[in-house]
Order: structure tokens, then sequence, then C-alpha cells
């Protein structure tokens, strides 16, 4: 898939099976399931790529994203299991490209109807008279709550001792950001160097 920089790089990589391919490979490594179809993941590829249509600046990120992490993985990233294209993903996850992939197929995939019913969501429950009533707390994957009353001490009832006219307006002043010392964040700035 590695192509010459510049626009020919672009037209040559998308669209093509291979970078369908590995975007499909990387979305699967970076929202593993075990039980998510393989269609519910080319879906969200097919998302990432008429996002990307809307920006050429995003499409040439696109191409070039999946031809370096190709590259990255020696041309094989199709071939690798999640736990192998994690440090992969560890390499670029602060970059333009995965950041783009990432929130794009967040929300496409956990939009996809197919996916809701392998990971047990039941979709939206306001039409349906909403949770409370309708298993809210049929959570069998977690243990029962212990559930017991109380039987300590009484609790005390905490009431403020200020005057009725008093005002809570904190006196210390603004809250001084970490590594600072109280001394530099008094100072104005206006040539009162050391003085707090």
């Amino acid at each position: 898939m590695s192509a010459p920089d510049g626009d020919e790089a672009v037209n040559e990589i998308e669209g093509t099976d291979e970078a369908e391919a590995t975007l499909t490979a990387l979305i699967k490594a970076a929202f593993p399931h075990e039980r998510v179809p393989e269609t519910a993941y080319r879906r969200a590829a097919d998302t990432v790529r008429c996002a990307a249509e809307e920006s050429a600046w995003m499409r040439v990120k696109l191409a070039h994203g999946l031809d370096s992490l190709e590259a990255l993985a020696d041309g094989r990233f199709t071939e690798l299991s999640p736990e192998e294209a994690l440090p992969l993903l560890l390499r670029i996850q602060h970059t333009t490209f995965f950041g783009f992939v990432r929130q794009t197929v967040v929300v496409s995939l956990y939009e996809d109807e197919e996916v809701w019913e392998v990971i047990g969501y039941e979709g939206p429950s306001f039409e349906k008279g909403g949770y409370l009533h309708r298993g809210f707390d049929d959570l069998d994957w977690l243990p029962d709550p212990r559930i017991e009353g109380y039987d300590g001490e009484p609790l005390v009832e905490v009431v403020s001792d200020l005057p009725r006219g008093a005002t809570t307006k904190s006196v210390r002043g603004a809250a001084v950001p970490a590594g600072q010392s109280r001394a530099r964040a008094g100072r104005t700035g206006r040539g009162t160097k050391g003085q707090a």
C-alpha cells in the first residue's frame, strides 16, 4: 500500500481493498469485541471513509495514516491480532489520523443496532416507558448489592454557624496553580518583584 508522497499517494491508497481492510482491522483492534460481526466493523469503516470525504485535508490524513500504519506493521497490519496491534495503536494514538478514526467510530459503531444486540443494549428506553420498570437493575454480571439498614450512631445534622447576614464568599483569594508558590501567585505584574 506504500505510495509516493503527494496527491498521487492519496489517489493510489484511498478506496483500495487494501486500504479498506487496513481501516477495518484498525477499528477491530481499537474497539475489540469478540462477538461483534465483521459487517458492523465494515460499516464503521465506511462511515470513517465517508466522513473523510467531506474534507480534502482529512482524506489526505486518512490515506497517509493508513499507509503509515501498514509501514509500522511491515505491510501486514491486517494479519495482526488485536493484542499484536495494540503497541502500534499506542504509537499513533495522538495523531490527527487516529483521533479522527476514533471519534468517528466511537459513535458509528455503538449506534449500530447489530452491535447493540451483541453488547446487550436494548436500545433507547423513552418510547418504552423508561428503564424503571424494564429491568434497570438486571445487571447479571455484577454481584447483588448488599442492602442493609444503617445501625450505627445517629448521623449529625450539619448546621451553618454563620450569622444570618453573613456571606459564604471566600476571603482567601484565588486558588494557587500546582507548582506555584503563594508568593508568586500573589504578584500582580506591576514591577513589585518579590512582594506578595
